[in-house]
Formats: C-alpha cells, sequence, structure tokens
C-alpha cells in the first residue's frame, strides 16, 4: 500500500514527476499551438501572395508557354524573355502615366488632410447639437455611386475649364476622399483628451497653434490612415479618371494601361502583368512600411466614434 501525500485540506499533493510530466504536457501544447498558427499565417501569406507571383512570372513568359493550357502558371516552361516589359516601358507612356498617377494622388492627399483635418477637429471639439448629424451625413456623402455624380461633377470640370486635363481629377477625387477621412479622424480626435489643447492654450498657444502643436502629434496615426486610403483610392479609382480625361499624356495607370495595352480583342498579356506588379509591389511595401500606424489609426476611429 502506497501513501499519497495530502494537503491541510485533504486534496492530494501532486508530486514532483506529475508536476514536471504536466509541464512537458503544457509545453508541448504551447508549441503545437504556436506552430498551428504559424502555419495558418504562412498559408494565408502563400494564398495571398499566389496572384503576385502569378503576374510576375506571366510577365516574362513567351506567348506560346502562356497560352499553352498544359503549361503551368506558375513555371517557365520555356525560357523567360524580358521583351513584354520592355515594350511596356519603351513603347507605351507607362512612365508619363506613372508620374500623374503620382502627382494626382500627392495633391489630392494634401487637399484631403487641408479639408478633413480642420472639419474633423470642428465637429469632434466643438459641442453643438448638429455635430453628430453632420458627422453622419458627411459620411453618407462617401456612400453615394460615382455613377451618380460624373454627370454634375463633369459640368463643374467643364466650367473649370479642367477637360482633358490631371486638374480636372485633382478637382473631383476629393469629393469622395474627404469625406470617409472627416470621419475617421473624427474618431481618432475624440480620443485625444480636452485637457491636452487646454494646457497648451494655458502655457500661451491660440487654440490654432494648440492643434498644431499638441493635438496633431498624437492624431499621426490617424494622418497616415488618412494619407494611405486616399492615394490608394485615387490610384484605383478609373470612372471618374474614363469620364474627365481622354488625353493620352493625361492620363493617370488606372485608364492608361488598358487603353494602351488592350487593344479590340488583342491583349498584351504579359506587359499588363508586368504594369499590374511595378504598381502594386511599392505600394504594397509602403503600405506594410506603416501598417501598425495605418491599423491603429483605422481601429481608433472605429471604437471612439
Amino acid at each position: 500500500m502506497t501513501n499519497t501525500l495530502v494537503t491541510k485540506d485533504g486534496a492530494p499533493r501532486q508530486t514532483s514527476q506529475e508536476v514536471e510530466r504536466l509541464r512537458r504536457r503544457y509545453a508541448i501544447r504551447h508549441v503545437l499551438a504556436r506552430c498551428g498558427v504559424y502555419g495558418a499565417a504562412v498559408l494565408a501569406s502563400l494564398v495571398c501572395a499566389l496572384p503576385f507571383l502569378w503576374s510576375a512570372v506571366s510577365a516574362f513568359k513567351q506567348n506560346r508557354d502562356l497560352y499553352n493550357p498544359e503549361s503551368s502558371p506558375f513555371l517557365f516552361n520555356e525560357p523567360a524573355t524580358p521583351d513584354h516589359v520592355r515594350f511596356l516601358f519603351s513603347d507605351t507612356p507607362f512612365l508619363t502615366f506613372v508620374v500623374n498617377t503620382l502627382l494626382v494622388g500627392a495633391l489630392v492627399v494634401v487637399l484631403t488632410l487641408a479639408l478633413a483635418l480642420p472639419a474633423a477637429y470642428s465637429l469632434a471639439r466643438l459641442n453643438r447639437p448638429w455635430g453628430t448629424p453632420m458627422g453622419i451625413a458627411i459620411f453618407l456623402v462617401y456612400l453615394v455611386p460615382p455613377s451618380l455624380l460624373f454627370l454634375s461633377l463633369t459640368r463643374v470640370v467643364v466650367a473649370l475649364g479642367l477637360e482633358d486635363t490631371i486638374w480636372s481629377m485633382v478637382v473631383v477625387y476629393p469629393t469622395i476622399t474627404v469625406p470617409v477621412s472627416v470621419w475617421l479622424l473624427i474618431g481618432f480626435l475624440k480620443a485625444v483628451p480636452k485637457d491636452v489643447e487646454e494646457q497648451a492654450m494655458v502655457d500661451g498657444y491660440s487654440r490654432l497653434g494648440a492643434f498644431g502643436r499638441a493635438v496633431l502629434p498624437l492624431v499621426f496615426p490617424g494622418i497616415v490612415a488618412v494619407v494611405v486610403f486616399s492615394f490608394t483610392l485615387t490610384a484605383s479609382e478609373f470612372v471618374y479618371a474614363l469620364a474627365f480625361v481622354s488625353a493620352s499624356p493625361e492620363m493617370v495607370v488606372s485608364t492608361g494601361v488598358p487603353t494602351q495595352l488592350i487593344r479590340g480583342d488583342v491583349f498584351f498579356w504579359q506587359s499588363l502583368q508586368a504594369a499590374t506588379v511595378t504598381m502594386a509591389v511599392p505600394i504594397a511595401f509602403l503600405f506594410n512600411l506603416f501598417l501598425d500606424r495605418f491599423v491603429t489609426g483605422f481601429t481608433m476611429g472605429a471604437v471612439k466614434t
């Protein structure tokens, strides 16, 4: 008959061997759980990366390799060729489209911040009964489909004499970036205590100075979210860019690439894929560079609004 160790209240006490065995069991379970999480993350990353891998491989494929149904889409069954990438950069105004896209995106971001920051600050700080309904109304403007607005906005563009120029897009795009940016920044500004700017004004700053010196550094993640959102929305927008600009030297990537590389029923498929990778990879890199601040900006705006 074996002796069982008990505690003062009569419960059985675990021996050192049992404790060690439980520790090993929990350690194994912890390692398996971590492996499962990392395995799922790697699998999800591969699934997300497959379209980019397919585009990158297709950009360097020969025609007979691309159109052979027995060839693997992720492998070079024939020797790779840079001819289609060279065609994109040398025989089409692709670089002009890229420059136009960057210029329009930068100007729209500046206009969006110049309009959205004061509007969001006013709605978040000024205690007025119409503040919340006004914020909701501004956000609802973003939900209006562009197909319902481009006819009336065309009249505005023509009245300003901006048809067939990139300035037409600079004027029109803030109508879709400012509303959601204001809504996002309202939630983020509400997360900043009013004591911060009140203390700054006690120290001698005006309200504008307190906003610039004390509040803006604290809402920097929200500003990054607005910059990323506005630029990506501008770079991918198609309806307004197609409606307002028909001159090739003034086109952006979203309309210029299809115009130059889709001619009737002829698709320059490898060059299209090369253009996709060329534009997507830098944007994805910058997005990941500021991912933490971007996520912080959106989540703070979501829970505080």
